[in-house]
Formats: C-alpha cells, sequence, structure tokens
C-alpha cells in the first residue's frame, strides 16, 4: 500500500506527521454492533505470544484484552483495534445500567473453539475474566449477548518496536499503538537510503529481508483510519537485536 507523508527532520527529534491517506477514513466512535461474548480462565495472558504475536500483552500495556473470531480478525490486519462492549439484553445476566469495558483484540479466537461461538460468520469476543466480569453479572453466564463499537486507542508514551532476526532478515514486532490502533503499513529506512515497505508476517509482526544494520532506523508506521506517524532516526546506528525502541505515537 502506497504511503503519503510529509516528513519533517531535526537532529535528535522525532515528529508526528498525521496526513490523510486516499482510502476511506474510520469515525471514532462507531455505531454500536451486535455479538457475543465469552470469557476464558486465568489472566490476559493465557493465550500466550498469540496470533497477533504479542509477546506479553499485561507487560505491554494490554489489560483488558480479547480473543476475536475470525470474521472480525481479517487474518490479523484487527491487532491492536480498541472496543467498547456491554452486555444486552439478557436480564438474567447483565450488569444494571449497561456498564461499558474497553478492550484491545490480542488474539484469535479459532473457529471450532467455545463451542462454534468464533465460528464464521459470527462477531465474538472472547473475553478475559476479567475483563467479561465488568459487563456481566456472574462468569457463570458462560456467553452473553453485547453491543460492540470501535474505540480510538489510549496510550501511554510512544510506539514500541523490538527488531529481532539478523543482518538481512529483520523483523519488528508492534505494540502499544495509540489512535486506531490497528496497523496496516510500515516502512523502514536505514540512514539515507529509500524508504522500504515492510511486509506483514503475522498479526503485527512485520519482516523485511534487507540489509539495516549500519544506520539509523526510522519508521512510518499507519493506521486503519489513514493516520500516519514518521518517527527519525528512532534507532541509533549502533541499534542492536532484540532491543525495544520507541517511536511517536498517535495523537
Amino acid at each position: 500500500m502506497a504511503f503519503s507523508f510529509t516528513t519533517l527532520f531535526a537532529s535528535s527529534f522525532l515528529f508526528l506527521v498525521a496526513v490523510p491517506l486516499p482510502c476511506v477514513r474510520a469515525t471514532f466512535p462507531g455505531p454500536w454492533k451486535k455479538a457475543q461474548a465469552t470469557f476464558y480462565e486465568g489472566s490476559s495472558t493465557s493465550y500466550g505470544v498469540g496470533a497477533c504475536g504479542y509477546d506479553d500483552v499485561a507487560r505491554q500495556g494490554y489489560v483488558d484484552t480479547a480473543a476475536v473470531s475470525s470474521a472480525m480478525f481479517n487474518e490479523g490486519q484487527k491487532c491492536g483495534a480498541c472496543y467498547e462492549i456491554r452486555c444486552v439484553d439478557s436480564p438474567q445476566w447483565c450488569k444494571p445500567g449497561q456498564p461499558v469495558v474497553e478492550v484491545t483484540a490480542t488474539n484469535l479466537c479459532p473457529p471450532g473453539s467455545d463451542g462454534g461461538w468464533c465460528n464464521p460468520p459470527k462477531e465474538h469476543f472472547d473475553l478475559a475474566k476479567s475483563s467479561f466480569t465488568k459487563i456481566a453479572t456472574d462468569f457463570k453466564a458462560g456467553v452473553v449477548p453485547v453491543e460492540y463499537r470501535r474505540v480510538p486507542c489510549k496510550k501511554t508514551g510512544g510506539i514500541k518496536l523490538k527488531i529481532t532476526g539478523n543482518p538481512y532478515y529483520n523483523a519488528v514486532s508492534l505494540w502499544n499503538v495509540g489512535g486506531a490502533g490497528d496497523v496496516v503499513g510500515v516502512q523502514v529506512k536505514s540512514g539515507n537510503s529509500e524508504w522500504k515497505e515492510m511486509k506483514r508476517e503475522w498479526g503485527q509482526k512485520w519482516v523485511l529481508h534487507d540489509k539495516l544494520v549500519g544506520g539509523d532506523l526510522s519508521f512510518r508506521v499507519q493506521t486503519s483510519d489513514g493516520q500516519a506517524v514518521t518517527s527519525s532516526s528512532v534507532c541509533p546506528r549502533d541499534w542492536e537485536f532484540g532491543q525495544t525502541y520507541e517511536a511517536q505515537n498517535f495523537v
């Protein structure tokens, strides 16, 4: 996907560049839609790394988490998207006043799991138990009807990028993305080289089979609402594999 950016440069600073791109921009919050919700036992890290590639969702700032059905997951493109969810149409199980919980899509609830609730074309959230009980009176409910809508992700600090691989295989994991939250494009350049487009490997892991070592790294990150940030010299010239760096976030 082509990027359209205005890039600003100055030594030792990162800049936010939010430029409309030629695509449909989402409006947040979005409309309420119908779905179902279940819960999984344990903490929000019970799924492990999972289909989005987050190593430790709690440590990476994702407290209220959800695995979404394949109809919503969209082959990993919705990893990092934020939703408000409320329990509806079930007086026995919904908490009075319809409280809302905000969750982040951090994994896939695969078809065939949860008694078939995650089978296509169903829209379904499998919530962390702590998130589920914020909207339902008792976890014994098992499954409840819900309404959900997209909302902007509120994050503290910058976008985190962890680089792994070797000199000719660069894998970048992204998390703590604000704004729309779900990343649809990543570009990188080393030193004064041209911008190079990374490919989604899975979830929010992006790869480039090219040599990047030897120069400081700059990144462009685009989200599904058509916004983008360009961050210059995110990684210093002596950057190392296995380290985590911080880029400018969306506001």
